[in-house]
């Protein structure tokens, strides 16, 4: 396995089955036009490869918060349904974290839907501690 930094058309556009099955709003050209506008900001997109077979994506920024000092927010976090519990996303868990680590990063922050318990258990094995509770307006003209 081999984790690489996605930036080509081509990249994206190899990387996008895998990401669409947890942003599944978008459609191929409305991902990847969303994904370019975040890159202009600093979100850049590790995945790893096996045998020409994208595994798994995670979309993250890496920036400073009065909160977390310099960390690393992970955006975007899926493994192909396909190889779920095959190694890979482990893989590229700790991948970031020796990108954090590497980067001068104190910490490493993720969101994760309620629903996600497949998830939440991977990511207490991994370290996390659920800490609190994001709360968000998701359409602020109705409020």
């Amino acid at each position: 396995m081999e984790v690489k930094i996605a930036s080509s058309e081509a990249e994206l556009r190899k990387i996008s089955s895998v990401l669409l099955q947890l942003r599944s709003q978008y459609d191929e050209d409305s991902l990847i036009d969303q994904i370019r506008l975040q890159q202009a900001e600093g979100y850049q997109i590790a995945y790893v490869e096996k045998d020409d077979v994208v595994l798994c994506v995670a979309g993250f920024v890496m920036c400073n918060k009065l909160a977390w000092q310099k960390h690393i927010y992970v955006d975007d976090l899926v493994t192909g349904a396909a190889v779920r519990s095959t190694g890979a996303g482990k893989f590229l868990m700790d991948w970031l974290k020796n990108h954090a680590r590497e980067h001068g990063c104190q910490q490493l922050h993720l969101d994760s839907g309620v629903q996600r318990f497949a998830a939440h258990k991977f990511y207490l094995r991994e370290g996390f501690e659920l800490n609190s509770h994001h709360f968000g307006i998701p359409d602020l003209n109705a409020h």
